[in-house]
């Protein structure tokens, strides 16, 4: 069985706690319930607890929680949340026994990694720690390998986050040795001789109107565009629905390659193309190309975000290897000439842009102004030798209307 859920914690001893997604709306409802039927304090008077008994602890954050006790001391009782899975030690006033709810399941399941031995036999402390930070509070999908032999032990799962292997991913850190690391190869991280590449983005058929967003203008005439989404996906061809999912899961695989980031080796290799991940000026990373090598000495290699179009020159410390299956997911952004229009040939504006001195700032700027923030639709005239699309703006009107109104540009039939 397949289904999503999220971690709830990791266990002192590396136990993987998880809540499916398809229990959180019966669990909100239970925590409402818990709260309407307990108030203010704890448990004020003497009482015997006893190893195992059923009990709501009133947490850090005033809310009430169904919990059993694990452990008994004279101040302090070390009780487990049993709907999330964590054990802390709560004083006795903050503690009430019941016998409500207990008929009810625990929400969260006790798993641990299918065919994984961790070094030493047991989860090494800096392992847990790291299976914390990573893990905690995420969305995972989980594969159901095993069941328990008894009702409380803990199910054998494969973790799967961002489309890597939990047990891969461990073992590549030499946390653990997994016995089934066929996958390991999907990581990509240790690849340094194969040369993938890119996907491209299926387009839309000539003649069709689709949401765009502009997300990098090299000229008035030139652009990147994402197919983008606008109110109803039922409504939209099966291209922008793909087009949109394969966005999302991206989004998702990106952030959490963002979080193990620094287990990637960085780039020793610099053929021209070659996709890798680069950080941007936001300190995030994205998935990018080489393009050339922009300076020897110190080296700075310019790259291109090919999600974006947008190109940065960067040092190696900022260029990792990209994990292979980041590279399922087609380029987000498509270089598009835009058709109707040509510069003005009395534009007189003084300052061009250095690299297409046919176009003057001037037309660039207002071009920026034109498409950025908007939403905006297009439709693609011709494929061949160059995707040639007529550009909308939210007033379904041509944008490059404004250039030819202020002198900037000319029609161009």
């Amino acid at each position: 069985k397949v289904f999503q859920a999220v971690v709830s914690c990791i266990g002192s001893d590396g136990t993987i706690y998880i809540i499916p997604k398809s229990f959180e709306t019966a669990l909100t409802q239970l925590m409402a319930e818990i709260q309407n039927t307990f108030k203010g304090l704890g448990l004020l008077i003497p009482y015997c607890w006893k190893k195992g008994e059923a009990c709501v602890v009133r947490g850090s954050d005033t809310m009430w929680y169904r919990a059993r006790i694990v452990e008994v001391s004279s101040s302090t009782l070390q009780v487990q949340y049993i709907d999330h899975g964590y054990i802390e030690s709560i004083p006795q006033c903050h503690l009430y026994p019941t016998t409500f709810y207990t008929s009810i399941p625990p929400f969260c399941i006790p798993c641990q990694l299918y065919k994984t031995v961790p070094i030493g036999n047991f989860w090494q402390q800096d392992a847990v720690d790291y299976l914390q930070e990573l893990l905690k509070n995420e969305e995972v999908e989980i594969h159901v390998e095993e069941l328990p032999d008894n009702p409380w032990g803990k199910l054998s799962i494969s973790l799967y986050f961002g489309g890597m292997s939990l047990s891969s991913f461990m073992a590549y850190q030499k946390y653990c040795v997994a016995e089934d690391c066929q996958d390991i190869q999907k990581l990509g991280v240790f690849e340094g001789d194969l040369s993938p590449s890119y996907l491209l983005q299926p387009l839309p058929v000539p003649g069709e109107t689709f949401p765009v967003t502009v997300t990098h203008l090299v000229s008035p005439k030139e652009a990147y565009i994402c197919l983008g989404s606008s109110g109803n996906l039922t409504k939209h061809s099966a291209t922008e629905r793909a087009a949109s999912h394969d966005s999302e899961n991206l989004t998702k695989a990106l952030k959490w390659c963002n979080k193990i980031v620094k287990t990637l080796p960085h780039l020793t290799n610099f053929k021209k193309e070659l996709p890798c991940l680069a950080e941007y000026v936001d300190g995030l990373w994205y998935r990018a190309k080489l393009l050339s090598v922009a300076q020897l000495v110190p080296v700075q290699i310019l790259v291109q975000f090919v999600d974006y179009g947008t190109y940065l020159v960067a040092p190696t410390s900022r260029l990792r290897h990209i994990p292979c299956h980041l590279l399922k997911y087609p380029v987000q952004a498509v270089r598009v000439l835009l058709a109707g229009f040509r510069p003005a040939s009395d534009d007189k504006n003084v300052e061009r842009i250095p690299y297409s001195p046919e176009w003057s700032l001037k037309a660039l700027w207002t071009m920026v102004d034109c498409v950025e923030g908007k939403r905006l639709s297009a439709s693609i005239l011709t494929v061949s030798p160059e995707v040639t699309i007529s550009l909308y703006g939210d007033d379904k009107n041509l944008v490059h209307l404004k250039l030819i109104e202020m002198g900037l540009a000319e029609l161009d039939e």
